[in-house]
Protein backbone atom coordinates (compact mmCIF):
# COMPACT_ATOMS: atom_id res chain seq x y z
CA UNK A 1 0.00 0.00 0.00
CA UNK A 2 0.85 3.50 -0.45
CA UNK A 3 -0.28 6.95 0.38
CA UNK A 4 -2.08 8.88 -2.62
CA UNK A 5 -2.57 12.01 -2.73
CA UNK A 6 -5.53 13.87 -5.42
CA UNK A 7 -5.47 17.29 -5.98
CA UNK A 8 -8.46 19.16 -7.03
CA UNK A 9 -8.16 22.61 -7.75
CA UNK A 10 -10.33 25.31 -7.45
CA UNK A 11 -9.50 28.85 -9.23
CA UNK A 12 -10.54 30.97 -6.11
CA UNK A 13 -9.18 32.29 -3.48
CA UNK A 14 -9.71 31.02 0.53
CA UNK A 15 -9.66 33.10 3.34
CA UNK A 16 -10.26 32.04 6.99
CA UNK A 17 -10.36 35.64 7.89
CA UNK A 18 -10.85 39.04 6.23
CA UNK A 19 -10.04 42.80 7.12
CA UNK A 20 -13.10 45.31 6.97
CA UNK A 21 -11.48 46.55 4.18
CA UNK A 22 -12.62 50.44 3.24
CA UNK A 23 -16.00 50.14 4.92
CA UNK A 24 -16.63 51.54 8.21
CA UNK A 25 -20.58 51.27 9.96
CA UNK A 26 -21.27 53.23 12.18
CA UNK A 27 -22.58 51.44 15.25
CA UNK A 28 -20.75 50.69 18.25
CA UNK A 29 -20.83 47.30 17.70
CA UNK A 30 -21.10 45.28 14.29
CA UNK A 31 -20.80 42.16 12.61
CA UNK A 32 -21.47 40.06 9.22
CA UNK A 33 -21.21 36.36 8.72
CA UNK A 34 -21.59 34.40 5.55
CA UNK A 35 -24.54 32.07 7.06
CA UNK A 36 -22.80 28.87 4.69
CA UNK A 37 -19.62 29.15 5.12
CA UNK A 38 -19.34 30.91 8.61
CA UNK A 39 -16.52 33.41 7.49
CA UNK A 40 -16.66 36.13 9.54
CA UNK A 41 -16.81 39.41 6.71
CA UNK A 42 -16.64 42.52 8.83
CA UNK A 43 -16.49 43.17 12.58
CA UNK A 44 -16.23 45.67 14.82
CA UNK A 45 -15.84 45.60 18.99
CA UNK A 46 -18.40 42.32 17.79
CA UNK A 47 -17.65 40.79 21.87
CA UNK A 48 -18.48 44.20 23.50
CA UNK A 49 -21.24 44.15 25.63
CA UNK A 50 -24.58 45.07 24.99
CA UNK A 51 -29.10 45.42 26.00
CA UNK A 52 -30.47 43.08 23.08
CA UNK A 53 -33.82 45.32 23.68
CA UNK A 54 -36.17 43.69 21.49
CA UNK A 55 -33.75 41.14 19.84
CA UNK A 56 -34.16 38.89 23.06
CA UNK A 57 -37.35 37.37 21.17
CA UNK A 58 -35.21 35.98 19.11
CA UNK A 59 -34.55 33.54 21.57
CA UNK A 60 -38.33 33.72 22.78
CA UNK A 61 -39.43 32.49 20.31
CA UNK A 62 -36.79 29.66 19.89
CA UNK A 63 -37.98 28.24 23.16
CA UNK A 64 -41.45 27.75 22.02
CA UNK A 65 -40.19 26.61 18.36
CA UNK A 66 -38.07 23.68 20.17
CA UNK A 67 -40.70 22.52 22.46
CA UNK A 68 -43.21 22.38 19.25
CA UNK A 69 -40.45 20.44 17.26
CA UNK A 70 -40.07 18.14 20.29
CA UNK A 71 -43.95 17.98 20.75
CA UNK A 72 -43.92 19.39 23.67
CA UNK A 73 -46.24 22.12 22.84
CA UNK A 74 -48.66 22.90 19.83
CA UNK A 75 -49.26 26.18 17.83
CA UNK A 76 -52.87 25.69 18.46
CA UNK A 77 -52.74 25.17 22.15
CA UNK A 78 -54.54 28.34 24.14
CA UNK A 79 -52.40 30.22 27.20
CA UNK A 80 -54.69 32.54 29.15
CA UNK A 81 -53.71 36.25 29.36
CA UNK A 82 -52.66 37.56 33.13
CA UNK A 83 -52.76 40.76 34.69
CA UNK A 84 -48.60 40.91 34.37
CA UNK A 85 -49.52 40.71 30.34
CA UNK A 86 -52.32 42.57 29.91
CA UNK A 87 -50.27 45.75 31.45
CA UNK A 88 -47.48 45.93 29.56
CA UNK A 89 -49.90 46.35 26.73
CA UNK A 90 -51.17 49.63 28.38
CA UNK A 91 -47.35 50.87 29.38
CA UNK A 92 -46.33 52.57 25.80
CA UNK A 93 -44.22 49.46 24.96
CA UNK A 94 -44.77 47.88 21.69
CA UNK A 95 -47.91 45.41 22.15
CA UNK A 96 -50.18 42.83 20.67
CA UNK A 97 -52.88 44.42 23.17
CA UNK A 98 -54.49 41.27 24.35
CA UNK A 99 -57.07 41.53 27.46
CA UNK A 100 -56.76 39.77 30.87
CA UNK A 101 -58.43 36.85 30.61
CA UNK A 102 -58.27 36.39 26.79
CA UNK A 103 -57.35 32.61 25.47
CA UNK A 104 -54.42 33.35 22.56
CA UNK A 105 -53.37 30.28 20.76
CA UNK A 106 -49.83 29.79 20.55
CA UNK A 107 -49.28 30.45 16.79
CA UNK A 108 -50.97 34.10 17.32
CA UNK A 109 -48.68 35.10 19.86
CA UNK A 110 -45.81 33.87 18.05
CA UNK A 111 -46.71 35.92 15.56
CA UNK A 112 -47.52 39.15 17.99
CA UNK A 113 -44.20 38.46 19.29
CA UNK A 114 -42.29 37.85 15.80
CA UNK A 115 -43.93 40.69 13.91
CA UNK A 116 -45.49 43.49 16.00
CA UNK A 117 -43.27 42.69 18.67
CA UNK A 118 -45.39 42.56 21.05
CA UNK A 119 -44.27 42.66 25.00
CA UNK A 120 -47.40 41.60 26.04
CA UNK A 121 -47.09 38.46 23.85
CA UNK A 122 -44.27 37.56 25.16
CA UNK A 123 -44.47 37.69 28.92
CA UNK A 124 -48.31 35.41 28.14
CA UNK A 125 -46.09 32.96 26.00
CA UNK A 126 -43.49 32.73 28.84
CA UNK A 127 -46.02 32.18 31.57
CA UNK A 128 -47.54 29.94 29.49
CA UNK A 129 -44.89 27.96 28.93
CA UNK A 130 -43.06 27.60 31.95
CA UNK A 131 -45.48 29.13 34.63
CA UNK A 132 -43.22 32.38 35.00
CA UNK A 133 -41.41 34.80 33.07
CA UNK A 134 -38.61 34.18 35.49
CA UNK A 135 -38.52 30.14 34.82
CA UNK A 136 -39.04 31.00 31.51
CA UNK A 137 -35.99 33.41 31.31
CA UNK A 138 -33.99 30.50 33.01
CA UNK A 139 -34.38 28.71 29.63
CA UNK A 140 -33.49 31.34 27.65
CA UNK A 141 -30.06 31.62 29.26
CA UNK A 142 -29.98 27.56 29.41
CA UNK A 143 -30.57 27.45 25.99
CA UNK A 144 -27.93 30.48 24.96
CA UNK A 145 -25.11 28.42 27.05
CA UNK A 146 -26.05 25.01 24.60
CA UNK A 147 -25.74 26.97 21.72
CA UNK A 148 -22.44 28.52 22.46
CA UNK A 149 -23.92 32.24 23.38
CA UNK A 150 -21.02 32.64 25.83
CA UNK A 151 -21.34 36.37 26.91
CA UNK A 152 -25.20 36.38 27.46
CA UNK A 153 -27.82 36.12 29.96
CA UNK A 154 -31.56 36.56 29.59
CA UNK A 155 -33.40 38.30 32.57
CA UNK A 156 -36.97 38.65 30.47
CA UNK A 157 -38.49 37.39 27.59
CA UNK A 158 -39.24 40.83 26.09
CA UNK A 159 -35.73 42.54 26.50
CA UNK A 160 -37.29 45.62 27.93
CA UNK A 161 -34.97 47.40 30.32
CA UNK A 162 -32.47 45.25 33.13
CA UNK A 163 -29.18 45.20 33.96
CA UNK A 164 -28.54 41.50 33.94
CA UNK A 165 -30.46 41.10 30.37
CA UNK A 166 -27.16 41.57 27.76
CA UNK A 167 -25.58 40.20 25.28
CA UNK A 168 -23.19 40.35 22.43
CA UNK A 169 -23.55 40.76 18.49
CA UNK A 170 -21.65 38.07 17.99
CA UNK A 171 -23.50 36.25 20.35
CA UNK A 172 -26.68 37.71 18.67
CA UNK A 173 -25.42 36.19 15.51
CA UNK A 174 -24.65 32.54 17.17
CA UNK A 175 -29.24 32.82 18.23
CA UNK A 176 -29.77 34.45 14.43
CA UNK A 177 -27.78 31.08 13.20
CA UNK A 178 -29.28 28.83 15.33
CA UNK A 179 -33.42 30.36 14.75
CA UNK A 180 -32.73 30.27 10.80
CA UNK A 181 -30.91 26.74 10.37
CA UNK A 182 -33.23 24.48 12.85
CA UNK A 183 -36.44 26.40 12.29
CA UNK A 184 -36.70 27.14 8.27
CA UNK A 185 -40.23 27.11 8.25
CA UNK A 186 -41.13 29.39 11.27
CA UNK A 187 -38.32 31.50 10.27
CA UNK A 188 -40.95 32.69 7.68
CA UNK A 189 -43.16 34.69 10.16
CA UNK A 190 -39.98 36.66 10.34
CA UNK A 191 -40.30 38.09 6.85
CA UNK A 192 -43.90 38.88 7.36
CA UNK A 193 -44.67 42.65 6.68
CA UNK A 194 -47.78 42.63 9.04
CA UNK A 195 -50.00 40.95 11.48
CA UNK A 196 -53.69 40.86 12.44
CA UNK A 197 -54.72 40.44 15.85
CA UNK A 198 -58.41 39.33 15.83
CA UNK A 199 -59.00 40.30 19.36
CA UNK A 200 -61.84 39.42 21.75
CA UNK A 201 -63.85 42.64 22.26
CA UNK A 202 -62.87 44.72 19.68
CA UNK A 203 -62.11 45.30 16.38
CA UNK A 204 -58.96 43.34 14.73
CA UNK A 205 -55.59 45.32 15.15
CA UNK A 206 -53.34 44.92 12.08
CA UNK A 207 -49.64 46.32 12.80
CA UNK A 208 -46.71 46.30 10.74
CA UNK A 209 -43.32 44.68 11.03
CA UNK A 210 -41.09 46.99 13.11
CA UNK A 211 -37.91 45.88 10.44
CA UNK A 212 -36.76 48.51 7.56
CA UNK A 213 -35.23 46.37 5.87
CA UNK A 214 -38.47 44.38 4.61
CA UNK A 215 -39.60 47.11 2.81
CA UNK A 216 -36.41 46.95 0.78
CA UNK A 217 -35.91 45.41 -2.37
CA UNK A 218 -32.75 43.83 -1.51
CA UNK A 219 -33.90 40.17 -0.31
CA UNK A 220 -34.42 40.51 3.38
CA UNK A 221 -36.50 38.50 5.02
CA UNK A 222 -35.58 39.17 8.79
CA UNK A 223 -34.73 39.12 11.73
CA UNK A 224 -35.30 41.52 14.81
CA UNK A 225 -35.04 45.15 15.72
CA UNK A 226 -34.45 46.52 19.04
CA UNK A 227 -34.35 49.58 20.91
CA UNK A 228 -33.18 50.85 24.29
CA UNK A 229 -33.02 54.54 25.42
CA UNK A 230 -29.41 53.01 26.90
CA UNK A 231 -28.86 51.40 24.11
CA UNK A 232 -30.33 53.04 21.24
CA UNK A 233 -31.28 51.25 18.03
CA UNK A 234 -30.11 47.94 17.02
CA UNK A 235 -31.12 45.14 13.98
CA UNK A 236 -30.32 41.53 13.57
CA UNK A 237 -30.87 41.02 10.06
CA UNK A 238 -30.72 38.97 7.02
CA UNK A 239 -30.97 38.91 3.13
CA UNK A 240 -31.31 35.66 1.00
CA UNK A 241 -29.97 36.29 -2.54
CA UNK A 242 -29.76 33.44 -5.77
CA UNK A 243 -29.13 30.38 -2.64
CA UNK A 244 -26.38 33.04 -0.35
CA UNK A 245 -27.55 33.75 2.87
CA UNK A 246 -25.63 36.65 5.20
CA UNK A 247 -26.58 37.37 8.52
CA UNK A 248 -25.37 40.58 9.98
CA UNK A 249 -25.96 42.65 13.50
CA UNK A 250 -25.69 45.83 14.45
CA UNK A 251 -26.09 47.85 18.11
CA UNK A 252 -25.91 51.40 19.31
CA UNK A 253 -27.37 53.21 15.94
CA UNK A 254 -27.53 56.66 16.29
CA UNK A 255 -31.46 57.00 14.57
CA UNK A 256 -33.71 54.55 13.01
CA UNK A 257 -33.17 56.25 9.54
CA UNK A 258 -28.47 55.10 10.54
CA UNK A 259 -29.81 51.53 11.86
CA UNK A 260 -31.30 50.81 8.01
CA UNK A 261 -28.90 53.08 6.10
CA UNK A 262 -25.77 51.35 8.12
CA UNK A 263 -27.38 48.04 8.69
CA UNK A 264 -28.11 48.03 4.62
CA UNK A 265 -24.66 48.93 3.57
CA UNK A 266 -22.96 46.75 5.81
CA UNK A 267 -25.02 43.66 3.85
CA UNK A 268 -24.88 44.97 -0.04
CA UNK A 269 -20.80 45.04 1.17
CA UNK A 270 -20.71 41.44 1.98
CA UNK A 271 -22.64 40.59 -1.62
CA UNK A 272 -20.84 43.19 -3.41
CA UNK A 273 -16.97 41.82 -2.23
CA UNK A 274 -17.05 38.44 -1.59
CA UNK A 275 -17.97 35.49 -3.41
CA UNK A 276 -19.48 32.19 -1.63
CA UNK A 277 -17.78 28.83 -3.65
CA UNK A 278 -19.22 25.29 -2.84
CA UNK A 279 -16.37 22.74 -2.48
CA UNK A 280 -18.63 19.77 -1.16
CA UNK A 281 -22.33 18.67 -0.71
CA UNK A 282 -23.45 16.72 2.33
CA UNK A 283 -23.64 13.38 1.50
CA UNK A 284 -22.97 13.40 -2.46
CA UNK A 285 -20.35 11.72 -4.00
CA UNK A 286 -17.35 14.21 -3.39
CA UNK A 287 -14.59 12.27 -5.67
CA UNK A 288 -13.80 8.53 -5.78
CA UNK A 289 -10.44 6.62 -4.55
CA UNK A 290 -8.71 2.98 -5.80
CA UNK A 291 -9.88 0.06 -4.27
CA UNK A 292 -7.77 -2.88 -3.79
CA UNK A 293 -8.96 -6.28 -4.08
CA UNK A 294 -12.53 -5.29 -4.25
CA UNK A 295 -15.41 -5.96 -7.02
CA UNK A 296 -15.20 -2.27 -7.62
CA UNK A 297 -11.84 -0.85 -8.24
CA UNK A 298 -12.85 2.74 -7.04
CA UNK A 299 -15.72 3.74 -4.47
CA UNK A 300 -17.35 7.37 -4.16
CA UNK A 301 -16.13 8.85 -1.11
CA UNK A 302 -18.44 12.16 0.69
CA UNK A 303 -18.29 14.20 3.53
CA UNK A 304 -21.10 14.59 6.24
CA UNK A 305 -21.07 18.18 6.13
CA UNK A 306 -21.87 20.73 3.66
CA UNK A 307 -18.36 22.55 2.70
CA UNK A 308 -18.52 26.10 1.50
CA UNK A 309 -15.24 28.86 1.32
CA UNK A 310 -16.13 32.48 0.85
CA UNK A 311 -13.69 34.19 -1.62
CA UNK A 312 -12.53 38.10 -1.70
CA UNK A 313 -13.26 39.51 -5.10
CA UNK A 314 -10.73 40.37 -7.18
CA UNK A 315 -7.94 38.74 -5.94
CA UNK A 316 -8.40 34.93 -7.12
CA UNK A 317 -5.66 32.44 -7.32
CA UNK A 318 -5.49 28.66 -6.80
CA UNK A 319 -7.49 27.02 -3.88
CA UNK A 320 -6.04 23.71 -3.81
CA UNK A 321 -8.79 20.10 -2.17
CA UNK A 322 -6.10 17.45 -1.81
CA UNK A 323 -7.48 14.43 -0.91
CA UNK A 324 -4.80 12.10 1.36
CA UNK A 325 -5.35 8.62 1.76
CA UNK A 326 -3.20 5.30 2.11
CA UNK A 327 -4.35 3.33 -1.14
CA UNK A 328 -5.42 1.49 -2.88
CA UNK A 329 -7.80 0.97 0.39
CA UNK A 330 -8.11 -2.68 0.47
CA UNK A 331 -11.52 -4.43 0.28
CA UNK A 332 -13.87 -5.25 2.48
CA UNK A 333 -14.79 -1.31 2.98
CA UNK A 334 -17.99 -0.69 4.62
CA UNK A 335 -20.57 2.01 3.83
CA UNK A 336 -19.78 5.30 5.84
CA UNK A 337 -16.19 4.37 6.42
CA UNK A 338 -13.89 6.81 7.07
CA UNK A 339 -11.06 6.38 4.06
CA UNK A 340 -9.61 9.67 3.71
CA UNK A 341 -9.03 13.54 4.10
CA UNK A 342 -9.95 16.19 2.38
CA UNK A 343 -7.65 18.86 2.69
CA UNK A 344 -8.32 22.93 1.70
CA UNK A 345 -5.07 24.48 1.05
CA UNK A 346 -3.96 27.75 0.47
CA UNK A 347 -0.95 29.55 -0.76
CA UNK A 348 0.65 26.34 1.42
CA UNK A 349 -0.83 26.52 4.35
CA UNK A 350 -4.04 24.22 5.22
CA UNK A 351 -6.93 26.04 6.75
CA UNK A 352 -9.06 22.94 6.65
CA UNK A 353 -9.41 19.29 7.12
CA UNK A 354 -12.54 17.30 6.67
CA UNK A 355 -13.19 13.08 6.74
CA UNK A 356 -14.13 11.23 3.88
CA UNK A 357 -16.11 8.60 3.87
CA UNK A 358 -17.22 5.21 1.76
CA UNK A 359 -20.40 6.27 -0.11
CA UNK A 360 -21.37 2.53 -0.47
CA UNK A 361 -19.69 -0.58 0.75
CA UNK A 362 -17.40 -3.08 -1.39
CA UNK A 363 -17.05 -6.45 -0.92
CA UNK A 364 -13.84 -8.63 -1.24
CA UNK A 365 -13.10 -10.56 -4.53
CA UNK A 366 -13.35 -14.56 -3.90
CA UNK A 367 -9.77 -16.00 -3.51
CA UNK A 368 -8.81 -16.71 -7.19
CA UNK A 369 -9.62 -13.23 -8.38
CA UNK A 370 -7.55 -12.17 -5.47
CA UNK A 371 -4.71 -14.70 -6.70
CA UNK A 372 -4.82 -13.42 -9.89
CA UNK A 373 -4.98 -9.53 -9.06
CA UNK A 374 -2.32 -10.52 -6.85
CA UNK A 375 0.06 -12.01 -9.78
CA UNK A 376 -0.92 -9.09 -11.91
CA UNK A 377 0.55 -6.50 -9.00
CA UNK A 378 3.64 -8.72 -8.58
CA UNK A 379 4.74 -8.65 -12.57
CA UNK A 380 2.94 -5.22 -14.02
CA UNK A 381 1.89 -3.16 -10.96
CA UNK A 382 -1.24 -3.47 -12.14
CA UNK A 383 -4.03 -3.39 -8.97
Amino acid sequence: MFKKVVIICFINLFYTSFSNGNIEINARTAILQDFLSGEILYEKEPDRSIYPASMTKIMTSIIAFDLIKSGDLSLDEKFIISEKAWRLSTSGYSSMFVMVGDEVSVENLLRGIIVASGNDACIALAEGIAGTEEEFAIMMTSKAKEIGMENTNFANSSGINDPDNYSTVRDIMIMSNYLIKEHPDYYKWFSEKEFTWDRTGGDPITQGNRNPLLYKNMGADGIKTGYLAVERYSLASSIKRKGRRLVAVGSGFETKNARSRQSSKLLVYGLTNFDLIEISKKDEPFDNIEVWLGKQNNVDVYTKEDIYKTIKKGQKKKLKAKISYKGPVEAPIQKDQILAKLKIIYDDEQVGEYDLLALNEVKKVNIFSRLMKSLNYLIWGDV
